[in-house]
């Protein structure tokens, strides 16, 4: 057997890979960022939590911290993300609306639209929806470019244009036009909220949106 060399079988590595600590491109923020809005949409912002992102992206949490810092840093990139969601929500319903109509009638339409996206945001995407409007008082003073939808306006910046073009129309008296964004806000947004955790949520489907037509009915006429 002199000069015959056996070779020994590999070993089977079954051992797991260890995390990523580093994401070519600069993706890895954009990584966390998806995973916290997946955690959101499930579970609402309470779920958006910086080391359970860390995991579902694949790497250890200190890789983390160079695009996130704290749990809050994330969180407040998840809840722009569902603005702009909530947005682009609200620009679907707009841009579904019939383009042949009279002026009045298209800002009518317009205000309605914004709303309908709005209540229909809540009720399909309630995680995200919950996400979106949870955030301290210094964060709401200054606009997000990245809570915006595609015509780069938020979705209370799409509120007070249909309301805009209420007045363009004559439908909203100039007079009545101050400040109506937070009314009509409020009135749906109160909505909202009682379909998805208050005592409207026994509501079946068709009875929600019946009378969220009537709110917004309401809304239209009472502004």
């Amino acid at each position: 057997m002199d000069g015959v060399h056996i070779a020994t079988p590999a070993k089977n590595n079954m051992t797991k890979p260890k995390p990523r600590t580093t994401y070519r491109h600069g993706d890895l923020r954009r990584a966390l960022l998806d995973a916290g809005i997946e955690l959101a949409r499930d579970g609402g912002p309470d779920a958006v939590v910086l080391r359970e992102a860390t995991r579902r992206a694949g790497v250890v949490p200190n890789a983390a911290y160079r695009h996130f810092a704290s749990r809050h840093e994330l969180l407040a990139a998840v809840r722009a993300a569902a603005l702009s969601a909530v947005a682009m929500a609200m620009e679907a319903e707009l841009a579904a609306l019939p383009k042949k109509r009279r002026r009045a009638d298209a800002a009518r339409a317009s205000l309605r639209a914004v709303g309908t996206g709005y209540l229909r945001f809540a009720q399909t995407e309630t995680g995200l929806f919950r996400t979106a409007f949870t955030a301290p008082k210094s964060e709401w003073g200054t606009h997000d470019p990245d809570s915006a939808g595609k015509s780069g306006l938020d979705p209370f910046q799409l509120l007070s244009a249909a309301l805009d073009r209420m007045v363009e129309s004559e439908v909203l008296a100039a007079a009545r036009r101050p400040d109506a964004e937070y009314l009509a806000w409020s009135a749906v947004h109160g909505f909202a909220l009682l379909l998805i955790e208050g005592p409207l949520q026994q509501l079946d489907r068709r009875a929600a949106e019946a009378l969220g037509e009537r709110l917004l009915d309401m809304v239209e006429k009472g502004i």
